[in-house]
């Protein structure tokens, strides 16, 4: 059956509020409605039920797509082989059990094979299989057990083993009940496969391939028409689904983005309650929202998904601040944040895909949506101010310490670049001006300058200076919702003189070029015994290294000395 949706530029009606503005950031005011945060589809989501198939694909518009849905699922020949395996173990100890496929792979075949076993622990049904496979002269490889661990939302034991060089997990179907401050089931039995199905966090997520039958099936009698469809539901009511486990909201958000598909009105409704807002802020650790964020940032919606999370008034709740900060952040600011996100991801598609590596994309990614909030601090046991995005990062969502200090970087790097871009871009022997952040080359010849400052900025972020120039391109072409496409293109066309700039200086790779001077050559040079001063020598060094390029060790040695003097004499 081919069922074609079609997909457009959406915008969320959002009514205005006042001072909306956040350093360099605004959008307009007036006594109409604000139409705002575009929800743009630049990718296809790649499934087994629903296969997408780009028609159309331009920067900043939604791809138009057929989709095609299969009610039959067409095995591989190493499925095929690794069923007939399980199949045939069933055949051999003359077991009744039923074995279902469950989960992704159904759906769109994106994750390895879980199975769910009906009548027996997934540890037995896997002894079964080790046993049948060493009768026919075969091995069983990599099979191990892995215990529940309900904080990483494992709440089953699960026994894995590979075959045909495919992972396989093995669980019992179950049926669960939960506390009322936790997501953690407090009670689990064997379950149906009816039970099993409802009590999934989405429709589109409760069908089961029985490997016995070779047949799909959907137990809620939802989970074809809504993969069809294109519809987020839950198999139960939302909001008892969302306070069994709220995690599930941020999955159904993640689920609907990637998918492009509709979120149902009740499903938002319950997401937005402050019920379920509470309980994802109590029930679930920072870390699986951190988990989900990330599968967000990194998948191929970001931007929809982010904005999701606006809409659904979550935003502050996943991105939960400190309790004290300054400057107060100004209403409205979320939605800056995913207008620069929004930016960032249209730049990356409008540059080409091989700009950028997965990780540069998705750190770039995080940067851009958090630019409003970068000059925000907040003081921890009266300590020295502290960025809030930090706080985000490494406490709200239990990233690792790296990424807050990178995405700190880019923005500090980006405000670097904002200044050298006036000069790396003209054609005139325009002049950089002084800046604190080089204050301590004074030596440098003015001429040299631009090259100078500018091979020390590359020298700190290294292969992410071209991610720190995206961010400045945001910063030098501010967020204008009302002529956004215009200023896309200015952004691209900036960032490509900019970096051709660099390149043609000969600066692309400058982090690779070796000091012609090392410490030892310094002390022995002007006669020192260590300290600050060998540091600040050979930043010196580097920058006379920088402005002339050509020239030797012995001549940047000799240049050293003769600075040295000067400076001796002057005190």
């Amino acid at each position: 059956m081919r069922v074609s949706l079609k997909s457009v530029t959406r915008l969320v009606v959002v009514h205005p509020r006042p001072n909306l503005s956040v350093r360099g950031f605004s959008l307009p005011q007036s006594n109409a409605p604000t139409l705002l945060l575009p929800l743009h589809s630049h990718r296809p989501a790649k499934t087994l039920l629903r296969i997408a198939t780009p028609l159309f694909r331009c920067c900043g518009c939604a791809p138009m797509s057929t989709l095609l849905v299969r009610d039959k699922i067409h095995l591989s020949d190493t499925e095929r082989a690794i069923f007939d395996r399980l199949l045939a173990t069933l055949r051999h100890f003359s077991l009744q059990t039923q074995l279902r496929v469950a989960g992704g792979w159904v759906r769109d075949k994106c994750y390895d094979i879980d199975i769910a076993l009906d009548n027996m622990m997934g540890t037995e049904f896997v002894d079964k299989v080790r046993e049948y496979l060493l009768s026919i002269g075969e091995d069983a490889q990599g099979v191990c057990v892995i215990e529940s661990n309900p904080d990483q939302s494992k709440h089953l034991e699960t026994a894995r083993m590979r075959l045909f060089d495919m992972w396989i997990d093995f669980v019992n179907l179950r049926s669960e009940e939960y506390t009322e401050n936790s997501r953690i089931p407090s009670k689990q039995r064997f379950g149906t496969a009816e039970e099993d199905a409802y009590r999934r966090d989405l429709t589109i997520n409760s069908l089961f391939y029985n490997i016995n039958t070779d047949s799909v099936e959907d137990f809620t009698k939802r989970g074809i028409s809504d993969l069809k469809s294109g519809k987020i539901v839950t198999p139960l009511p939302p909001k008892a689904t969302f306070l069994d486990d709220p995690l599930r909201v941020l999955r159904a958000i993640r689920f609907g983005a990637r998918f492009e598909f509709t979120l149902d009105e009740d499903l938002k409704v319950a997401a937005a309650c402050d019920d379920v807002k509470d309980a994802l802020a109590a029930k679930i650790s920072r870390e699986r929202i951190g988990t989900e964020i990330d599968l967000m940032i990194s998948g191929n919606q970001p931007v929809k998904a982010m904005t999701y999370i606006c809409e659904l008034t979550l935003f502050w709740i996943v991105f939960s601040l400190p309790p004290e900060f300054e400057p107060t952040i100004s209403d409205g600011c979320e939605r800056l944040c995913i207008s620069c996100l929004d930016a960032a991801w249209n730049l990356i598609h409008l540059l080409g895909g091989s700009t950028f590596t997965a990780e540069q994309q998705r750190l770039t990614l995080c940067a851009a949506m958090f630019l409003p909030l970068r000059d925000t601090t907040y003081r921890e046991k009266k300590a020295k101010k502290i960025p809030v995005v930090n706080h985000i990062i490494r406490e709200s969502l239990k990233r690792k310490a790296k990424d807050a200090e990178m995405v700190l970087n880019l923005h500090q790097a980006s405000h670097k670049f904002l200044s050298l871009i006036p000069c790396l871009v003209s054609s005139d022997d325009v002049q950089v001006v002084d800046h604190d952040w080089m204050r301590d080359l004074v030596d440098v010849p003015v001429s040299s300058r631009v090259r100078v400052q500018t091979g020390f900025l590359l020298r700190e972020v290294k292969d992410y200076w071209r991610v720190a120039l995206l961010i400045s391109t945001i910063l030098h072409h501010p967020i204008d919702i009302k002529d956004e496409p215009s200023q896309l293109k200015k952004r691209s066309d900036l960032f490509n003189t900019v970096e051709n700039s660099i390149i043609k200086l000969g600066l692309e790779k400058v982090w690779d070029i070796k000091q012609l001077i090392n410490g030892k050559d310094v002390m022995d040079a002007l006669q020192l015994k260590g300290g600050p001063l060998v540091k600040q020598s050979l930043d010196k060094a580097m920058a006379w290294q920088l402005a002339y390029p050509s020239r030797t060790a012995e001549e940047c040695i000799e240049w050293l000395r003769e600075t040295n003097s000067k400076r001796v004499k002057l005190q």
